[in-house]
């Protein structure tokens, strides 16, 4: 106790004291300035001190501890923004979107009474909203229709659902105004059409007065069913298309468009009603579809590019065209056209291209894949001598014609029903240029070897192919 009294000791104790903790405080700083080595490892690159104001941070880092806590904190918060932000969009998406039903205007749906007046009533409020909208044409029930146009440009993007069957009215002189189309839709951006129901082109009045079916009349142009015009970003799903009074489906003039799960149908005999008719669009694709008409399940003319179909069930029909182009001594161009996977059953025609004489342009990089045939006439073909009048420049001989060119057959199979499995009627004077085919093989319907023509190629590439690929013939 004395010394305790000592000034002197007293002072020593103190300063040894203050002495040890500063020693345990220089060890604490060490460690926590390893801890600041390791922040970015632990809060990854995008960690920065200043942005996270702390006492912690403002001078020295506290225990890990503290720095585990502060990372779990911005953690459990950065996920409570990212929750808050979802939850906004969600209610956004919500508020955004709207439902408006034909049944509304006024629309019966009963197949008798007309419905167009409805139809262009909902359609002038659907186009002219700022939400979002679904477009509703209610389930169990038929809408008689007069020809429509659905015009655009709209103020934001809509689904039209079809669920019911739309009908098309058989009183030809509906159709005064417009001879070529039924249902139009034109200049409609991010348009989507889709639904289990139906579209009825209600087409038998229009075969029976064709020129086709009935020699005596004059040709005459027939209405297409459903027009897509200049609608870009567009997608086509889910319906089914029957009884066209000419084309099923046009696409013409837009970009970026797909159409899937189709079932598109019209008697074997019904004249010109095409399935899917592409001209002028670039970048479709066209999937799962099942086709069965009077003329081809899928033809693709001028100015079309980028084509992709896959997953196509034609039969039966005039099969899968390029096609035709040229008519009329007229320019056209098709490019970059894929078809992969296609069943084809007792079509007229399977994988054709066809040109007119007299035209001028190009039919390029096209392939055809992966394709199985069932008692098809004609089953590949390439005519550059197409013409379907009696009179005309098919009895002339024409200089000029579309050039054909970089076409490749790959993995078909099948059988013929005609003794030409292959036919490459090409044009004498622009001769077909870069045929390959390569694992095809065509029999005929008893399993015997059918024959083939191969006419006018320049560049023709042949690996296990039956028919045989021979020497290139000039046709006479």
């Amino acid at each position: 106790m004395t010394l305790l009294r000592n000034p002197f000791i007293l002072f020593t104790i103190f300063i040894i004291i203050i002495m040890s903790f500063s020693s345990c405080y220089s060890i604490k700083f060490l460690d926590d300035d390893h801890n600041i080595n390791n922040l970015e490892e632990e809060f990854g690159n995008d960690f920065h001190f200043k942005a996270y104001p702390s006492n912690y941070f403002n001078t020295i880092l506290d225990h890990k501890k503290n720095n585990n806590m502060k990372k779990n904190l911005e953690i459990i918060s950065r996920f409570q923004r990212f929750k808050n932000l979802e939850k906004l969009d969600e209610e956004e998406d919500q508020a955004k979107v709207i439902t408006i039903s034909v049944d509304r205007f006024g629309a019966k749906g009963d197949g008798k009474i007309d419905d167009t007046n409805a139809f262009q009533k909902a359609w002038k409020e659907v186009c002219s909203s700022s939400n979002v909208v679904n477009f509703v044409v209610s389930k169990n029930k038929k809408y008689l229709l007069k020809p429509i146009k659905f015009s655009g440009p709209c103020k934001s993007s809509i689904t039209m659902q079809i669920y019911g069957t739309l009908l098309a009215s058989d009183d030809t002189s509906d159709y005064n105004n417009d001879s070529r189309h039924w249902l139009i839709f034109d200049s409609v951006q991010k348009l989507v059409v889709e639904g289990a129901g139906t579209i009825n082109g209600n087409g038998k009045i229009w075969w029976q007065n064709s020129c086709k079916i009935n020699k005596k009349l004059l040709c005459k142009v027939a209405p297409t069913a459903l027009t897509f015009y200049k609608c870009n970003n567009l997608k086509v799903k889910d319906l089914k298309i029957e009884d066209a009074q000419q084309i099923h489906l046009l696409i013409e003039k837009c970009v970026v468009v797909e159409v899937s799960k189709l079932v598109v149908s019209s008697p074997e005999n019904s004249p010109n009603t095409d399935g899917i008719h592409i001209t002028n669009t670039q970048n479709i694709q066209i999937s799962d579809s099942t086709i069965a008409t009077g003329d081809d399940c899928i033809s693709i003319v001028d100015g079309s590019q980028k084509v992709l179909a896959t997953s196509i069930t034609c039969g039966p029909g005039h099969g899968i065209s390029i096609g035709s182009l040229g008519g009329g001594n007229s320019e056209a161009h098709v490019s970059d056209i894929h078809v992969n996977g296609a069943k084809l059953f007792g079509t007229t025609n399977g994988l054709r291209i066809k040109t007119w004489p007299g035209g001028f342009g190009s039919a390029s990089n096209i392939k055809f894949q992966n394709v199985v045939m069932n008692n098809v006439k004609n089953p590949i073909i390439i005519d550059q001598n197409y013409c379907d009048q009696a009179d005309g420049p098919c009895k002339d001989e024409i200089d000029s014609a579309i050039q054909v060119k970089n076409v490749i057959y790959q993995n078909i199979k099948g059988t013929s029903a005609t003794n030409d499995a292959i036919n490459f009627n090409c044009s004498k004077k622009i001769p077909c240029q870069g045929i390959l085919l390569e694992n095809v093989k065509l029999l005929g319907g008893n399993g015997e070897t059918p024959s083939a023509i191969w006419g006018n190629i320049n560049n023709l590439t042949c690996n296990n192919v039956l028919p045989e690929c021979k020497k290139t013939q000039k046709i006479v």
